[in-house]
């Protein structure tokens, strides 16, 4: 061991030495990326709007509600920035359908809190935009099979969110409470309201999700409209611009949606990629029933990638 000593710290000091002859000097050395990101959170309003209401922020609990879903949400980067990009796409025609469907326009924001904006599945099953589960699906009319999903489609479970909203207003005299309804059920709503003797949301203890779920929302619209009080800037990002598309009438059964598409100048990754409640190869229509199928318009972000031009 003792004879060995000698031996190693030559060998370390040896390494040392060609080490410092091939490093390069400080000037020299290509500069690193350097990255920062500053905190950036603006106060709390003293009171915001929302489909129609005036939110009074004074109160201590609802200040301190509304700034944890702020944090939570602002600082999600990841998250909001590609919220942001997908909004600049499907924004549009989410406004377009509550604006004719006669929904406050504060409700789009009700899709970035239930999916992102995204085709999203949930570990309950529930899927889509607006996350319809099942049974609630088939009480507005969103038809589900081996072959489509419509709980995928855009303009119809938007629609069907539309009439959801509707018919819980319809009951419960306030927009406010409909959103907590489109979590809790207008049932269960009114049931917490009934025992605790409350008549507002924002009297009433809710579980977890419940209880944070409007305030979400109401984060959710903060951030949105004005984006760069907490350090985003979409107009220096590369937004997802909106599909240009035309819309066919299908009457009749197609066999194979590959070929089908194929016909039309296109492909099937596209084909699904406008409209993703299509589940399989094919299309079967009986009955009478038609179906409107979203194809791409004379739009150079949809037509068939060549990958040897």
């Amino acid at each position: 061991m003792n004879k060995l000593f000698p031996l190693l710290l030559a060998a370390v000091f040896l390494a040392a030495c060609q080490t410092q002859q091939t490093r390069q000097p400080k000037s020299e050395r290509p500069k690193e990326s350097v990255t920062s990101t500053a905190v950036v959170f603006p106060d709390l309003p003293q009171s915001m709007e929302f489909a129609g209401t005036t939110i009074h922020l004074q109160d201590e609990d609802l200040r301190e509600r509304l700034d944890r879903e702020v944090l939570m949400t602002a600082y999600y980067q990841s998250a909001w920035v590609g919220c942001l990009k997908r909004a600049n796409r499907y924004f549009p025609e989410i406004e377009r359908i509550l604006k004719e469907e006669g929904v406050p326009d504060d409700f789009k924001y009700l899709a970035i809190i239930e999916s992102n904006l995204q085709q999203a599945i949930s570990p309950v099953g529930a899927q889509g935009f607006w996350q319809f589960m099942p049974a609630t699906a088939k009480l507005y009319d969103l038809e589900m099979n081996p072959e489509i999903d419509e709980r995928l489609n855009i303009e119809k479970s938007t629609r069907a969110a539309c009439h959801y909203l509707k018919d819980a207003n319809a009951v419960l005299n306030d927009w406010i409470m409909t959103t907590a309804a489109y979590n809790r059920g207008v049932g269960g709503v009114q049931e917490d309201m009934k025992w605790q003797k409350t008549d507002h949301y924002f009297d009433t203890y809710q579980n977890s999700e419940t209880g944070r779920y409007v305030f979400r929302l109401l984060a959710t619209k903060l951030i949105y409209e004005n984006p760069e009080a907490y350090g985003y800037y979409p107009d220096k990002m590369e937004l997802y611009e909106p599909f240009k598309i035309q819309k066919v009438v299908v009457e009749e059964s197609i066999p194979n949606l590959a070929d089908w598409a194929n016909d039309q100048g296109f492909n099937i990754k596209i084909l699904r990629k406008l409209n993703p409640w299509l589940k399989t190869t094919k299309l079967t229509i009986k009955g009478g029933r038609k179906f409107t199928l979203v194809l791409p318009s004379a739009s150079e972000n949809l037509k068939p990638y060549n990958a040897y031009k």
